[in-house]
């Protein structure tokens, strides 16, 4: 799989990542219902084998079992995975989550994770996000000295705006953008973010290229468990689901045309421009992880892209 550099970094990513949201279980605010551990264990050995050279996880992500997965898909493997991981939201007992970014507790969270995925460093370091307002400037600091001190090789951010950004990047240079980022969810691609990263060589990492299943062509609701967090997502509800599905239905000829399904079209369509380093697709099985890896290495024709905006367009229309 080919790689790309993630912008002013010495880490060349492949177009793929392995994203381990799901793999946190459902045992938490955000979980994706029942979850096999061995089956997610399985998926990450088969994303290293088919060419994927790096996994974004986050403590939150099953309150820090999906990085205990992590670790153990990793064991005697560290050395050739470069591991991203986030920090700044954390949980208490109850399993209840807030949003933090004092430094303190960016400290506390950076060796929580460390000792959970059982590793000396981490590759990319994120604020997961930025609702602790007030504390952005000093939670950027405690990144840019965890990265002095060695515990992280760089420091990143994920879902941060425009706004954000300008606060963060004086302070400590920015080395990639985490966005939420598809086909039918472009506001970072409209709102400025991605041209601030182009003009200062921050390299971006898009989560979420299939819209958490709906641009897959084969998604069925009623396979989504109670525990799933989709079960209360606008976009998987009455009137958005229906024109959500329609949708996909007519990326399905266009995916034949290159004798590619409509997740690997979705997935190819985010890294149409260069800005986009990486495309985070997660995965719960091998058998995902084979069809998943068919998004990189090849690219949709000018035609087709416009084909797909005027498509954007009657869906945006339809939900209006």
């Amino acid at each position: 799989m080919k790689t790309r550099q993630l912008g002013n970094t010495d880490l060349n990513l492949t177009e793929i990542g392995f994203g381990a949201w799901a793999i946190g279980g459902e045992d938490w605010k955000f979980g994706w219902g029942p979850q096999d551990d061995k089956k997610s264990v399985e998926a990450i050995s088969a994303a290293l084998d088919l060419g994927m050279n790096w996994i974004d996880t986050a403590a939150i992500y099953g309150l820090g079992h999906s990085e205990e997965v992590v670790a153990q898909a990793l064991e005697g493997k560290r050395q050739n995975v470069i591991v991203a991981t986030k920090c700044s939201q954390v949980w208490d007992k109850e399993g209840d989550i807030s949003q933090v970014l004092k430094a303190e507790s960016i400290k506390r969270e950076c060796e929580n994770s460390l000792r959970r995925l059982r590793t000396d460093f981490i590759d990319l370091y994120q604020i997961h996000w930025p609702a602790d307002e007030e504390n952005i400037e000093e939670g950027w600091e405690a990144m840019s000295q965890l990265q002095k001190d060695g515990k992280i090789r760089y420091a990143a951010v994920s879902n941060f705006r425009l706004e954000h950004l300008k606060r963060a990047q004086p302070i400590h240079p920015i080395a990639s953008l985490q966005p939420p980022y598809s086909i039918i969810r472009r506001t970072y691609e409209m709102d400025g973010e991605f041209d601030f990263c182009r003009k200062n060589k921050i390299g971006v990492v898009a989560y979420s290229p299939m819209q958490s299943g709906l641009l897959t062509g084969k998604f069925d609701i009623k396979r989504v468990a109670g525990t799933d967090w989709r079960r209360g997502s606008v976009e998987f509800k009455e009137p958005n689901l229906l024109v959500n599905l329609w949708f996909a239905d007519q990326l399905k000829p266009i995916a034949e045309k290159y004798e590619h399904t409509v997740a690997q079209l979705a997935i190819a369509w985010t890294l149409r421009d260069p800005v986009v380093t990486s495309s985070i697709v997660g995965a719960r099985t091998r058998q995902q992880v084979e069809e998943i890896v068919g998004g990189a290495d090849w690219k949709l024709l000018p035609e087709d892209l416009l084909t797909i905006d005027n498509l954007i367009a009657e869906r945006n229309q339809k939900l209006a």
